[in-house]
């Protein structure tokens, strides 16, 4: 056939399938000629076969679709349009004939998907589906057909993390997203704004608290030590999210003690120097602690402010960031079900509630809110908790000769018919902390509230690595969040300085003793997602009111008090969770393409058996650290692990890093996918908004630029602002 005649009315503003998902933006004039063409909008591919004949097929995608010119529509050409212009017509097909399409009407294209379908292709000829839509013809059977992609606006599907639709004909209208409630620059009322704030932390409460129940009691820490650690992190978290909001990315995010932090402290916790302390070692471990996160945040604040991580955004990628946030979550298999077995009849009915709300019950509306899937992890904490007070209650766990009084005082000698129970009353009954009734009404958390810091550069090492680590997760958080509440992605100044700020709020997370750092939770995204609320007016109401109930004791005693077997149980769901939202980053590239399985298979596998390797390793010896729980037994491999020289301080750093399964990830990954050929298509290849134009929208600049006209005095600072 003959090639295509030249369409001069070509919109390049119309984005594909790839330029949805990724945010990209093009700053190309619509009035290109013919010969102009986009690699990224529009692929047209034309050879010669056998016979001479040349045959073509192409494949435009997204945005409203341009008036034709007369000569585009020759009788010659012979062009079937297949179209959706809109999501709610469910896919009733409309076909084109000769002559001028009519204008389209002004708004987003919610679908953004058309297909020409070019007959007379001859039969064994190739044609390159690049939108992805599957084709299912035999030869000489026709014109080829292929169906488009439909999207229906469905409400019952309204917790999709729903990627961007981009409207080329306002950019005001770019910030509109009909899935969302309310959105970035958007202040509800002032009942919708107490609402929506209180909503937004209370369903990411067990990120919030839980990595105290974990780290304090590994370091011999007692249940004042964990009430007064929570209380801490939860002033730290609402301050850090207040500067977020103002002079970070700008992005309704919350700040909090992250995940990426929890296996490095644990290495550091369980290491030859504070593993056999037996006098002050919370207090001890904890400087040490506050000592590595501190110099890790001056790094961190270091890569962001300095433009480094500008330029290391040019080659990190959904391949990239899917395995290492995974990795994240499916480190601490070990840790999670022992502990849940620790006291099966109340942590596996925890586990099920939280997966029977999460999942059966998450389409239940209950004026408005699907109360069951937002709130699935405070609610089912609430419900298991309540079960397992009424055990203890009842006297299920009391036995005949033992008082479990006597227990809570270490030098208690228990009589050999009560020491097989000691496990069980322990872990599964409610009144096992006094903390509650101990704890004071009001205690404000101060810094260096455990004593002065104290710096090694073996542990500081281990933290640095975590803190990168932190802010790749981060990068795919902004983007994936950007996606859903703003116009577009933000520039990667903007992105440069949100990481920058991640490394000051850590340094506050190691003044005041939180035990881990503070960085944006990836958790972001699926509550954003599922509650549709992406106004950051209401994130920081809420921040505020976290700063209030930091101060009063007993909700941190309260929260201190949680069983250990129930707090393991959410824990199960939480890195369940993390697992899940790092693969879903994988939707912004061509997850059908066997470069990007197997890069994202082989991290994955790497990730979990690298560091059994280390683990297991042993130095000839099964036998593990005399004191220390199974399911932290892989915590101590510093002191035996494979690499040995003669600085012992070396062979920890290194030992640790390598036993890191994000770390793993992380190498794997990143090598692979910039050094295995792949398009930027395929490789789902992040866009950030570019400086200069971005400076030039009114509506980019409301949503990233800096408040209070702070960005009319960091102009020439391009690398960490607009």
């Amino acid at each position: 056939m003959e090639p295509l005649p030249a369409d001069h009315s070509y919109n390049p503003k119309a984005l594909g399938s790839w330029a949805r998902r990724t945010g990209y933006k093009s700053h190309r004039s619509g009035g290109g000629g013919g010969d102009s063409m986009s690699e990224i909008e529009i692929g047209i591919t034309a050879g010669a076969d056998q016979g001479g004949n040349r045959s073509s097929s192409v494949v435009v995608g997204g945005g409203p679709a341009a008036p034709q010119h007369p000569k585009a529509a020759a009788p010659s050409s012979s062009l079937e349009v297949l179209t959706n212009s809109a999501p709610w017509n469910h896919g009733l097909k409309s076909k084109a004939v000769a002559g001028p399409a009519p204008a389209p009407t002004p708004g987003p294209n919610l679908l953004g998907r058309t297909t020409l379908v070019v007959p007379g292709k001859k039969a064994g000829s190739e044609s390159e589906n690049v939108s992805g839509a599957q084709s299912n013809c035999p030869p000489n059977s026709g014109p080829l057909r292929i169906e488009p992609l439909r999207m229906y606006k469905d409400s019952e599907a309204a917790d999709v993390m729903s990627q961007s639709h981009e409207d080329a004909a306002d950019d005001y209208s770019l910030a509109k997203h009909s899935h969302m409630k309310y959105e970035i620059r958007e202040t509800p009322g002032l009942f919708p704004l107490i609402l929506y704030g209180i909503q937004h932390y209370f369903s990411m409460i067990g990120s919030l608290v839980l990595i105290p129940l974990v780290i304090v009691p590994a370091m011999d820490g007692n249940s004042k030590d964990t009430a007064k650690v929570i209380s801490s992190m939860l002033l730290v978290s609402g301050i850090s999210t207040l500067l977020h909001c103002f002079f970070g990315s700008r992005l309704p995010l919350i700040q909090g003690a992250s995940f990426v932090y929890l296996a490095p402290v644990l290495y550091i916790i369980f290491s030859p120097k504070f593993v056999n302390l037996n006098k002050d070692r919370f207090m001890l471990t904890m400087r040490e602690l506050q000592g590595a996160i501190i110099v890790s945040s001056l790094f961190q604040a270091l890569l962001g402010y300095s433009g480094l991580m500008s330029v290391l955004l040019r080659s990190i990628n959904p391949v990239v960031v899917a395995p290492t946030v995974a990795a994240v979550g499916l480190a601490f298999f070990a840790y999670g079900f022992p502990m849940v077995g620790t006291c099966v009849e109340i942590g596996i009915p925890q586990v099920l509630v939280i997966v029977f709300f999460a999942l059966y019950l998450r389409k239940i509306s209950v004026f408005g809110h699907r109360i069951f899937q937002i709130y699935a992890v405070p609610l089912g904490l609430l419900l298991v908790w309540a079960y397992a007070f009424l055990l203890t209650e009842t006297k299920v766990y009391t036995y005949k000769g033992c008082d479990f009084n006597l227990l809570r005082n270490a030098t208690t000698i228990v009589t050999p018919a009560c020491a097989k129970h000691t496990a069980a009353m322990k872990s599964c009954r409610t009144d096992y902390s006094d903390v509650l009734s101990s704890a004071a009404w009001i205690w404000f958390p101060y810094p260096f509230q455990w004593g002065h810091p104290t710096f090694h550069w073996e542990t500081a090492i281990v933290m640095i690595v975590a803190s990168l680590i932190a802010s790749v997760d981060s990068v795919g958080t902004y983007h994936a969040t950007s996606l859903l509440v703003a116009s577009r992605a933000p520039p990667p100044g903007v992105v440069s300085r949100g990481i920058g700020l991640e490394g000051l709020t850590s340094f506050l997370a190691g003044l005041w003793g939180t035990g881990a750092g503070a960085s944006t939770l990836t958790e972001n995204v699926h509550t954003i997602a599922v509650t549709k609320m992406g106004s950051r007016r209401a994130v920081e109401f809420g921040a505020c009111v976290l700063i209030l109930v930091a101060v009063v004791g007993k909700i941190g005693g309260f929260l201190a008090s949680i069983p250990q077997v129930i707090a393991a149980g959410l824990l199960v769901f939480m890195w369940t969770m993390l697992a899940a939202l790092g693969l879903s980053n994988l939707r912004y590239s061509e997850t059908g393409s066997s470069r990007n399985v197997l890069i994202v298979g082989f991290s994955l596998f790497l990730s979990l058996s690298v560091p059994a390797y280390f683990q297991q390793y042993k130095g000839g010896s099964n036998a593990g650290v005399a004191g220390v729980p199974s399911y932290f037994q892989q915590y101590t491999i510093s002191a035996n692990g494979p690499i040995h020289t003669k600085y012992q301080t070396l062979n920890f750093a290194l030992n640790t890093i390598l036993s890191l399964n994000m770390v793993i990830a992380f190498l794997v990954a990143y090598i692979l996918d910039n050094t295995v050929p792949g398009s930027q298509l395929e490789r789902g290849t992040y866009v950030w908004s570019q400086r200069r134009s971005a400076r030039n929208e009114p509506v980019i600049v409301k949503e990233y630029g800096l408040p209070f006209g702070l960005s009319n005095y960091v102009t020439w600072a391009r690398w960490v602002g607009l």
